[in-house]
């Protein structure tokens, strides 16, 4: 049995039942986004792909939201068309978009366009909207989160980065696959946000969160980054 972890440095609500986990992650990402509805008119969230927070968006899309007032985009995403099936746009188009009425999406990639002009827009985007009511993590067996990989000669530099978004080339890192071209939210971009979520499953994530909070190096791991940024402590919603 993997033992409890228990830290300050944030939230960390844990559960036994899978689909406890689903409806209850739903549920919080609901609140933030009826909050900021209520207090801007509006409000806007970043998610990440990945298939552990896919059930999450189907529950999330069955719920009672004034989808005409969200706006949704990505906290990262692959050098890939936002039709590609690989890429995280279209996770979010088919565990979420497709199940919603009114949702506005603004993908990172623009097809057509250069690495650098979507770099560009994502950060023109973002500039110009009102700030993340939620950003939803999720986090690598190598302590990734968002496309902030260790190892990448882009690593310090986006990390030190004033904008909210980045491109980052991750060669030569285990965690990225067969797609190393990325565009990802910067720490800057992710310390706008008012809610912070990390969504895992399973004990070895429970491992390697442990083995950063030991380790305390966000360059060997970075989701360091989203835990350790003043403002809103991250909440962690775990299940095994």
């Amino acid at each position: 049995m993997t033992p409890p972890l228990i830290t300050d440095r944030f939230d960390l609500v844990t559960y036994r039942d899978p689909d406890d986990w689903i409806e209850k992650s739903a549920a919080e990402m609901a609140a933030a986004l009826a909050e900021g509805i209520a207090e801007n008119g509006r409000t806007r969230m970043l998610l990440s792909g990945g298939s552990t927070p896919a059930p999450v968006y189907q529950a999330l899309a069955e719920l009672d939201l004034a989808w005409d007032r969200v706006e949704v985009s990505l906290a990262d995403e692959r050098w890939l068309s936002p039709q590609d099936r690989d890429s995280n746009a279209w996770l979010v188009n088919e565990h979420l978009l497709k199940r919603t009425e009114g949702v506005h999406f603004d993908p990172l990639v623009r097809i057509g366009k250069p690495l650098a002009e979507c770099v560009y827009a994502a950060n023109l985007q973002a500039n110009h909207s009102q700030p993340p009511s939620l950003v939803v993590l999720g986090m690598g067996n190598d302590g990734h989160t968002a496309s902030l990989f260790p190892g990448s000669r882009d690593l310090p530099r986006v990390v030190e980065s004033t904008l909210p978004y980045a491109a980052l080339d991750a060669t030569g890192c285990p965690g990225a696959n067969q797609w190393p071209l990325r565009i990802t939210l910067t720490p800057r971009g992710l310390a706008l946000s008012r809610h912070r979520l990390l969504l895992l499953r399973g004990a070895q994530k429970l491992e390697v969160l442990r083995h950063a909070l030991d380790n305390n190096d966000p360059q060997q791991y970075p989701i360091l980054n989203a835990i350790n940024l003043p403002g809103a402590r991250l909440r962690v919603h775990w299940c095994a």
